[in-house]
């Protein structure tokens, strides 16, 4: 079976996940994927396949006859998918044949256009994978599972030389909760890669630091005509707040390794607010620097407002892997080496945002980021190629061999 076909099976589950429940994993649904998933990898015949308490999938691929003392190398993918839109009742349609314009999509008048995507031209005569406009699609990251599923069965099926294989697919990743109840003793990997990103050959060893910050100011409410001198009103301290942070470091200002300041949530009265930031710079120093300006902000605007309470809340949630992987650069070269044998120039790419990896990095098993054929995420507007789905198999089955030898 083609990596594609899987993927069309899977995103018609619903794993989106949800900040709002505060349960693991925080749908119902990625039980149902999760169960879908340890019964296809029983058929194929991996080592214990088994979905813990925590809706954690694992399964073990023994090494072939030989090659026991090669390094056991982990592969994983998460089980949700983004709960900034809806993976509900996904409808994927396969557009073969692709003719590099704009592409249609029936519902809520939705047009993926060239114009705007211009590496479009790429999948040109290739399959394309969409949804019909109304929700997602949920490559992201369901094409990771599809491949990581198609190559335990080609390794089995073309006896390929190997050593032992730990898969994990994990919950909730969107909401960066993937890695919190993952035991990587028990995992058993000395390395592994997540299979989350975009381009084919595209590999990713660098991410944000990453915290979040939570803004709470409490103002001093009375009657608006009487209240010259008293009244504080947390919403204008808020437009304070954020005025002391650089207006041209926001996502929609930045690029590259540029970090930024995101105002994600604003909510309350003039009587008491709260601010939801998140802030990331891919360099540890600058991240540093930007929590220090937005404690130096809280104290400027407490001190300019006496009478109210400006709380400020900073909270680390994950970190460059970059500084994790520099001992073990060799799963940097195997995965381009990986690449090149699959007839692609590979890439490296930092990412502007974290994945499982890099967390899972830090917690004692290097992990960087490959492509999977997947782009325009967490939207109406993904997409999704068969043709590279099945380049990733073949990256995938690359590094295994690589590391056989």
């Amino acid at each position: 079976m083609r990596a594609y076909e899987r993927l069309l099976k899977y995103v018609k589950v619903n794993t989106q996940s949800s900040e709002e429940t505060g349960v693991t994993p925080s749908t119902p649904g990625q039980w149902e994927l999760a169960r879908l998933l340890v019964d296809e990898l029983t058929e194929l015949g991996l080592e214990n396949p088994s979905v813990n308490q925590f809706c954690t999938v694992t399964a073990w691929l023994p090494a072939t006859p030989g090659l026991e003392h090669a390094p056991a190398l982990g592969l994983l993918a998460h089980l949700d998918t983004a709960p900034a839109f809806s993976g509900k009742d996904v409808n994927p349609i396969v557009h073969e044949h692709y003719d590099g314009g704009d592409i249609v999509l029936p519902k809520e008048g939705r047009v993926i256009r060239a114009a705007d995507f211009p590496w479009l031209s790429r999948l040109q005569g290739k399959t394309v994978i969409t949804a019909d406009g109304s929700t997602l699609l949920g490559a992201d990251d369901k094409a990771g599972i599809a491949e990581i599923v198609t190559l335990c069965e080609r390794l089995i099926a073309e006896q390929i030389p190997h050593g032992r294989l730990c898969i994990a697919f994990t919950p909730d990743e969107e909401i960066g909760e993937g890695p919190d109840h993952f035991d990587v003793a028990a995992f058993g990997a000395k390395y592994a890669y997540t299979v989350d990103g975009s381009t084919p050959g595209v590999i990713a060893y660098e991410n944000f630091n990453a915290a979040s910050a939570v803004v709470d100011i409490t103002g001093v409410s009375v009657h608006p005509g009487a209240a010259k001198g008293i009244m504080e009103n947390a919403l204008l301290i808020a437009q304070e707040f954020n005025a002391l942070l650089p207006a041209d470091a926001v996502p929609g200002k930045t690029e590259g390794y540029e970090g930024f300041f995101h105002l994600d949530a604003l909510n309350g009265t003039a009587a008491a607010c709260r601010m939801e930031y998140i802030v990331r710079d891919h360099d540890k120093g600058e991240f540093t620097v930007k929590q220090g300006l937005m404690k130096r902000a809280a104290a400027q605007v407490q001190a300019a407002h006496p009478t109210a309470r400006i709380e400020l809340t900073l909270t680390d949630s994950y970190y460059n892997m970059k500084e994790k992987l520099a001992d073990c650069m060799h799963l940097v070269d195997n995965a381009n080496k990986a690449a090149e044998l699959a007839g692609l120039t590979p890439a490296a790419e930092a990412i502007r945002g974290g994945t499982d990896g890099a967390r899972l990095s830090f917690m004692g098993l290097p992990c960087p980021n490959l492509g999977t054929g997947g782009y325009n995420f967490h939207g109406p507007l993904e997409l999704c190629c068969a043709e590279e789905m099945d380049t990733v198999v073949d990256i995938l089955r690359n590094i295994v061999r690589l590391y056989a030898e």
